[in-house]
């Protein structure tokens, strides 16, 4: 960007504004600490100038948004078309009442729809089963069967909503849910668009709902891979998530590596499948976290696009340039939300929002004031919502395409996480790929969560409320709870459906399902067809458990 002398023209003068300026300044007012780093460990210099990205190659680094290496941006002219899908997660108790809040949530602006499940649906159990009591509906909603997916999407035009959906091992199963509902509603499945998160490698590696062993996960994968590209366009058949790996507790720069290191095995899997990679990785996208560290996040954005990019036309040979495209949904850090003073979290999320907006995501969620205490309220949800339509719509962060773009620390930044995330990949692929080095990428997350947990407790990470300016509180008021009762409720609605369907139907659309697992076929078909007659979702993963087993963690210390 500038040439070798006047780089050292600025070099010399910067070196004179230290020792003559700076110095003096600090000498008499010593700095807050003795060295600034990112939460990657990067140290922050005091002042960035053109010497800091001396070798920065504009066509080749940078480039322009649309464009390879889609560091600006992967669309020309950004949210100057439109803003990012403005896509609020939701989900729990029962189906009536998510899509009660689905609803309210549309009505209020929102724009597309994210749905969470509670946790025996996300492990592929029915509500009837020992292992879901006490946890029906909590963390999410309960789906037993398709009976429950037509309540939850009732009055709901599935060819005019995008719909996200966070499910991991049982995706395919929730997916053909959501294909033979919109089918009801008279819609093809080439009309319907949306995501499953369908990442069971970060579950491996952060998050734990897992079901089956690596392989036949593996096969699921590129099952659904196969099938959407011919069936269903529109849909987004993976969101490769770093998300959960942030939350466990890695740095900004594992997020990144471990994230695109999960990708290239999809990819790599996908491909050893039969499958062309210019066919199904337009399809692919991801899911980061947006975090405290405001300028370090927005390099990341950056810095994963022109990773991924560079690896998919140069590792792997895509010719399209939609395959290199990085497309990723961003959810605020759920991990910086305080009990403590729970309205300071409206501003934490604020900042992590605009970051996310400042770094090109294509959806986002905003976390909700009151998730560290309970599952969000209508009030908060409403707060988070008109927090990114705020950022959206007022302050004008969404009017130039990669606003900080150009700047000296941002690119900086940039560099140095990119080089940082390729080191760990290279450790990655010499270790033989993501699904062989699971345990390594665990004993990295621990090692950073462990650094950041000791800085808090000893004060050089302040948190508001936690380790400076505390204050004492009253007991937090509205939370919202689930009802226990839901539990037996539910448990009623799917004994009424498996009286009332027609069980010879359901057994031998369960055998082809155990069929197609133990040969070759594509799964999608035959699942799409069990869950027309409704058998349930613990019925079809019980039938893979059989076939496939069951994976058991290594616990790492």
């Amino acid at each position: 960007m500038f040439d070798s002398e006047k780089i050292a023209q600025i070099g010399e003068a910067k070196a004179k504004w230290q020792e003559n300026t700076l110095a003096k300044v600090v000498k008499k007012n010593p700095e807050r600490q003795p060295e600034f780093k990112t939460d990657s460990g990067i140290t922050m210099n005091t002042l960035y100038t053109p010497e800091d990205v001396a070798d920065l190659d504009y066509a080749n680094d940078l480039g322009f948004p649309g464009e390879y290496p889609f560091t600006r941006g992967v669309q020309p002219n950004m949210y100057r078309g439109r803003h990012w899908t403005m896509r609020q997660y939701a989900g729990f108790g029962t189906a009536e009442q998510t899509n009660e809040r689905f609803r309210y949530l549309l009505d209020q602006g929102q724009t597309g729809l994210s749905c969470a499940f509670d946790l025996p649906t996300q492990i592929g159990y029915d509500s009837d089963d020992d292992l879901s009591q006490g946890e029906i509906g909590k963390v999410g909603v309960a789906i037993d069967t398709m009976a429950d997916m037509e309540i939850l999407f009732n009055s709901i035009p599935l060819d005019k909503v995008s719909t996200s959906m966070t499910i991991n091992a049982p995706a395919a199963v929730l997916l053909a849910m959501y294909i033979a509902v919109a089918e009801k509603q008279g819609v093809s499945s080439d009309k319907i668009s949306g995501t499953i998160q369908n990442d069971i490698l970060k579950e491996y590696i952060a998050r734990g709902t897992y079901i089956f062993p690596p392989a036949p996960s593996m096969r699921l994968i590129t099952d659904i891979f196969a099938y959407c590209a011919e069936k269903v366009p529109n849909w987004n058949t993976i969101s490769i998530s770093g998300y959960h790996i942030r939350e466990a507790g890695s740095s900004a720069a594992q997020e990144i590596a471990f994230t695109l290191a999960d990708g290239v095995a999809y990819v790599q899997a996908a491909i050893n499948a039969g499958l062309d990679v210019d066919k199904f990785a337009p399809r692919l996208s991801f899911f980061f976290n947006s975090h405290m560290n405001f300028f370090e996040e927005i390099a990341k954005f950056r810095a994963a696009r022109r990773i991924w990019a560079k690896i998919m036309k140069e590792r792997f040979g895509a010719k399209n340039p939609r395959s290199w495209a990085l497309r990723f949904h961003t959810q605020t850090a759920g991990s910086t939300l305080t009990a403590q003073q729970p309205n300071v979290n409206i501003m934490r999320v604020a900042f992590q929002a605009l970051a996310a907006a400042l770094g090109g995501t294509q959806s986002l969620h905003t976390n909700s004031k009151d998730e560290a205490l309970a599952l969000p309220n209508e009030e908060s949800v409403l707060i988070a919502l008109r927090t990114q339509q705020v950022v959206g719509y007022e302050i004008n962060a969404a009017d130039v395409v990669d606003p900080l773009g150009g700047s000296y620390y941002v690119e900086s930044l940039t560099n140095q996480l990119e080089a940082k995330a390729m080191e760990y990949i290279q450790k990655i692929d010499d270790l033989g790929g993501a699904p062989n080095a699971i345990e390594y990428m665990q004993r990295e997350i621990q090692a950073s969560a462990y650094r950041y947990q000791k800085s808090v407790e000893n004060g050089e990470t302040i948190v508001i409320g936690v380790n400076k300016f505390q204050m004492k509180e009253e007991p937090p008021k509205g939370l919202l709870k689930v009802d226990p009762a839901l539990g037996e409720s539910q448990k009623a609605k799917l004994k009424n459906v498996k009286e009332s369907r027609d069980n010879a139907a359901v057994e031998a659309a369960l055998a082809r399902v155990k069929a197609a697992a133990e040969g070759n076929e594509n799964l999608m078909p035959p699942i799409i067809e069990a869950v027309k007659v409704y058998a349930s979702l613990g019925e079809i993963c019980g039938v893979l458990r059989n076939v496939f087993g069951e994976y058991r963690q290594q616990i790492i210390f």
